[in-house]
């Protein structure tokens, strides 16, 4: 995944790039950059942040760096933002988004002229370089920007500056959000609209799909308008957004709120407590607990100083044990209790497994498992949210092949639907497998209405493979 944060400014734009870019920490583990414009020209900082936080190892950079307009990212990929010079002049740009065709349009780059990309670690094109040389094959940034639009399947979110404004372009379908905020000397642009309240901007407006903005210190111009078809990702709700972050004007924790509440409704075990696996799985099991009445509690905290997040090493062992180490047991609100435990979602399984382990090891009687979401059957094709290079590495999608060997494919549609036999049994196999007392998945009918725009509008791919 990632997050991008642009600002511009009648003064110095670099310490609310700095925060803006922080804010989106929760998106991206691996590198962090920021460029700025300013009466040197451009100059950019990129740093790999795997190992330690953006604001750690970008805090001596904000002394150093000046301008006025600035943009930059929270990547879980590649190196940017990076500096660019064409013959549209130079600019900065970064992305985030996926690019599923990037062999074919690497060809018809080297077709058209282009003679090299630089290449990354392990023999990579950087995504941000070819979207890059997209823009350059057209005669304004905004063709090429509506070139990169048509050009790319997947998802493309830009943000390019020049010296005299920022180009801002959420991605045609609007998988991914973009807003802007606006205080009284300058405009920002933002992944996550929460990232800017603190510094004192207030919501101006949030980009439709596919709408092309330019951005100065003095003003917001729409140079393509939004298109009408939308297909924003369900699953910045129910995991990956911020509790204080809204999308399309729903806001992350009042959804989860009402994900736990709908889920409540169909339920009939009756548990000792409700607890959330932090933190994503918090909210949603204050919203079960709120429509019960069952009392909320905590049997294990999260500690974070070291690893926020428990998929930033790249081997997945090491993500398993940090996982692991990371959630902290409170005995005496475990022993003797049948506890309802309610996580965003299942994808391997391994995680959650262990989780119900060692609250069965402290002395659990029950554990009742409910994910916030339907079982995950189809790797995401739009955005960049698992590095798993398999559907098999799917807990639901090894089920299936378990059952119904290399006839599995022709039988998804059965088992995305919950009243069928097939889904029944899988589910129950999944219990089974990673030792639930129960376990009841979130209906897609029900989570789709938590989040409470048009169906329409909303993608859920990864959980119907439907586009």
């Amino acid at each position: 995944m990632g997050g991008i944060f642009g600002v511009a400014s009648k003064t110095s734009c670099v310490q609310d790039l700095f925060f803006g870019i922080d804010y989106h920490s929760h998106l991206g583990t691996r590198r962090g950059g920021m460029a700025v414009y300013g009466k040197d020209g451009f100059n950019r900082a990129i740093h790999n942040i795997e190992n330690s936080p953006f604001r750690t190892k970008f805090e001596r950079d904000i002394d150093e760096l000046e301008g006025n307009l600035g943009i930059g990212c929270i990547s879980d990929n590649e190196p940017q933002p990076l500096l660019v010079q064409s013959h549209l002049g130079s600019f900065a740009i970064t992305t985030v988004g996926k690019i599923n065709n990037i062999d074919q349009l690497v060809q018809n780059a080297y077709d058209n002229g282009c003679t090299h990309f630089l290449e990354m670690s392990g023999g990579l094109i950087n995504a941000t370089e070819l979207v890059a040389s997209l823009i350059n094959q057209k005669s304004s940034i905004l063709e090429g920007m509506l070139y990169v639009q048509e050009m790319v399947e997947g998802s493309m979110t830009m943000l390019v500056m020049t010296p005299t404004e920022i180009y801002a372009s959420r991605d045609r379908m609007g998988r991914t959000p973009l807003a802007i905020g606006k205080k009284e000397d300058s405009y920002c642009v933002s992944f996550e609209c929460f990232a800017y309240v603190n510094l004192g901007y207030l919501d101006y407006k949030e980009l439709g799909p596919g709408e092309i903005v330019r951005i100065t210190p003095e003003s917001v111009e729409t140079l393509s308008k939004p298109r009408e078809k939308m297909k924003i990702c369900s699953f910045l709700w129910v995991y990956y957004g911020y509790p204080t972050s809204s999308y399309e004007g729903v806001n992350v924790e009042q959804m989860r709120y009402n994900c736990g509440r709908l889920l409540a409704n169909r339920d009939t075990v009756k548990p000792d407590v409700v607890a959330g696996v932090p933190d994503s799985g918090v909210a949603h099991a204050i919203g079960y607990a709120n429509a019960t009445g069952i009392p909320y509690s905590r049997p294990f905290i999260k500690y974070t100083p070291t690893w926020p997040r428990s998929f930033m090493p790249p081997k997945q062992s090491q993500r398993n044990m940090i996982a692991k180490m990371k959630l902290v047991p409170v005995e005496a609100l475990i022993r003797d209790k049948k506890l309802l435990l309610i996580d965003d979602s299942i994808v391997r399984g391994t995680q959650l497994r262990e989780t119900t382990e060692f609250l069965y090891q402290e002395g659990a009687k029950e554990v009742h498992i409910r994910p916030a979401c339907p079982p995950l059957m189809f790797g995401c094709k739009y955005l960049n949210f698992s590095r798993s290079n398999s559907e098999m590495d799917l807990i639901t999608r090894r089920i299936i092949r378990e059952r119904e060997g290399e006839n599995d494919i022709n039988m998804l549609d059965d088992y995305t639907n919950p009243d069928s036999q097939n889904y029944i049994e899988m589910i129950d196999e999944i219990r089974k497998q990673l030792n639930f007392t129960t376990l009841r998945y979130h209906r897609l009918d029900d989570m789709l209405a938590s989040i409470g725009i048009e169906p329409c509008k909303l993608c859920t791919y990864c959980w119907n493979g439907k586009e």
